[in-house]
């Protein structure tokens, strides 16, 4: 046995990523007494300005949209009582085909083993005993989910650690309801094409491949806390727009796949350390 406190470290790619997909695990195994780490990847340049203005715009001054977004990265930290925040300041690369894919210094750009060593070198400065990040595809695209992925598989093999590993997703019956909300909170919103409707219809698995879902119910005020500090990118958080009650029906059990696992505890499983306590 070990004094060294159970630790879950999230990759995340932007300020406002930690509090979508993981604020309610980040908030529950805070209050159960587990250290939370929290990695940021990118500075969030490339999110919308005061007023609402975007990358390209005038007015858009991406050094002061980040220094904006380090302080609601810091509130949202605060509301989910994350215990350590660590920035790796690349900066965003914006969406895929943007411009700022390819900027110097975009994270995009970044070969990944350099970013992973790093990575990798705070995985041993922590040693976690479960990590999460993002699928393959960055859950639907983003070039800087995509990467942090990337940096994150490869960081787990530098650092010659076994934590527990797991990719956020959705289910699609999660999917298709967040699907129905959106129609309910827009009437007006038109259909999408074919090929964006089967582009959406691939975001997330099938329900029953989905390995783990935990039940955050209890945190979702905090996780809508959280999303409600990054203040700046609201137009953007549709969640935002539902209320708590709402959040609290659609949000409530986060989900995820394990992708590596020493522990040898069974799946379908409720819980990130089922295995570890």
């Amino acid at each position: 046995m070990t004094d060294r406190p159970l630790t879950l470290m999230a990759v995340h790619a932007h300020p406002d990523d930690e509090a979508t997909g993981t604020g309610g695990v980040l908030a529950r195994y805070a209050a159960e007494g587990i250290r939370t780490v929290l990695v940021t990847c990118t500075d969030g340049g490339c999110g919308d300005g005061p007023g609402g203005v975007k990358p390209g715009e005038p007015g858009h001054d991406p050094a002061a949209v980040a220094a904006m977004r380090r302080e609601e990265l810091q509130a949202s930290c605060d509301v989910l009582k994350i215990s350590d925040l660590e920035l790796l300041d690349y900066a965003d690369s914006g969406m895929m085909g943007w411009p700022g894919n390819d900027a110097p210094g975009a994270f995009w750009q970044t070969p990944v083993d350099e970013a992973a060593t790093r990575l990798a070198d705070l995985m041993r400065h922590y040693r976690p005993d479960v990590v999460v990040t993002y699928d393959e595809n960055g859950f639907y695209g983003h070039p800087d989910h995509i990467q942090a992925h990337r940096i994150t598989m490869a960081a787990v093999e530098l650092a010659q650690l076994t934590p527990k590993v797991y990719w956020t997703t959705m289910p699609r019956s999660g999917m298709q309801r967040f699907g129905e909300i959106m129609r309910e909170f827009h009437p007006d919103m038109p259909e999408p094409d074919p090929a964006e409707a089967a582009a959406m219809a691939e975001i997330g698995l099938p329900d029953d491949e989905i390995t783990t879902w935990v039940d955050t119910t209890a945190f979702s005020d905090q996780k809508f806390d959280a999303l409600a500090a990054h203040a700046s990118q609201g137009e953007n958080i549709f969640f935002l727009k539902m209320g708590k009650e709402r959040f609290r029906e659609l949000m409530g059990m986060e989900t995820f796949v394990r992708v590596q696992d020493a522990t040898g505890a069974a799946v379908p499983e409720n819980d990130l350390f089922a295995g570890l306590r």
